[in-house]
């Protein structure tokens, strides 16, 4: 099941996405005689249509079966499909990311957070470079968990019970923000600044639930940037997987449907160019190397296998 959300009249709606086509689930609550007070809750927001559980489930899966009224996907706005409560993000899960920046010692997947108020955008969305933010502006593009039920140390033999679906993120960073180098050519991670600013999240395009993608980690993902392929890698390569990352946020917060869980990206960001950064030349000859960040101007497309392709452009603030 393909899940997204899209505007209408200046509103919110959530829809299936089937095939070329989207069902509006609130109209076709109505259509089945299903509207009600909780069909209200449930099908006009992402997060609650998740929190409602099974009961919501059950209905989305009979009305994926219908004739209904369908809309032309090419006709229609998407959104970011989810406002999430909170993003926790991982970094540093793929091996060939570490060997192209200065040495990494975690023992444990990284932590950090982004905040979704004003960060999270959906497809076709601009990602908005602020130079007095950043001057080097990099892509990440990451295969995102949204999490369907709540948990707090939650086993990883326990942890797909928590899985409602799968999108993709950008963890867009501001590479000087982040990274602050020592004299000895060691450097130290300023994560709150290098991951939060407007526009740092786009989500997208849909969410697929998680029956559709029951080995998540076995994916594709790869990155474009104005037609360059840039990243190339699977989530077969992370350092910690899907399971193992949903055990151990939980293991500091209750997780909450709706949230989102990131999961890190591979290797070909543009901070590989950067040896002022400490960046350390990353060559695939199936890769282009990135010769510099993002520009104005530049279209950025994230792929995750099964869940599609997430399309960006980059504009100046000014």
């Amino acid at each position: 099941m393909r899940l997204a959300r899209y505007e209408r009249a200046g509103e919110a709606r959530l829809a299936m996405v089937a095939g070329e086509e989207l069902i509006d689930i609130l109209d076709a609550a109505e259509a089945t005689g299903n509207s009600s007070e909780d069909a209200a809750k449930w099908y006009s927001d992402m997060t609650g249509l998740i929190a409602a559980g099974p009961a919501a489930r059950e209905f989305l899966q009979k009305i994926e079966q219908t004739n209904g009224d369908r809309l032309p996907l090419g006709n229609t706005r998407l959104l970011a499909p989810i406002h999430p409560g909170i993003i926790l993000c991982s970094g540093e899960n793929y091996w060939d990311h570490r060997e192209e920046k200065p040495e990494v010692t975690a023992k444990e997947p990284e932590f950090f957070i982004k905040i979704p108020t004003t960060g999270v955008i959906g497809p076709g969305d601009n990602i908005v470079w602020d130079p007095a933010v950043t001057q080097k502006l990099d892509y990440e593009t990451e295969l995102a968990i949204v999490i369907g039920k709540a948990g707090r140390h939650i086993p990883e033999a326990k942890a797909a019970e928590h899985v409602f679906g799968y999108t993709i993120m950008n963890d867009v960073t501001a590479r000087d923000r982040q990274v602050k180098m020592r004299p000895d050519g060691s450097c130290h991670y300023a994560l709150g600044p290098g991951k939060n600013f407007d526009t740092c999240a786009p989500l997208g395009p849909v969410i697929v639930t998680a029956d559709e993608i029951p080995e998540p980690q076995n994916l594709a993902l790869s990155t474009l940037v104005n037609g360059e392929l840039r990243q190339n890698n699977s989530t077969a390569k992370m350092i910690w997987g899907v399971a193992e990352l949903i055990h151990f946020f939980s293991t500091f917060l209750t997780l909450q449907p709706g949230w989102v869980i990131s999961t890190g990206t591979p290797g070909g960001t543009a901070w590989a160019a950067d040896p002022e950064l400490g960046g350390r030349p990353y060559e695939r000859p199936d890769l282009v190397r990135a010769s510099g960040y993002l520009q104005a101007g530049d279209q950025v497309v994230c792929r995750v296998e099964t869940i599609g392709e997430l399309h960006n452009q980059i504009v100046r603030s000014d």
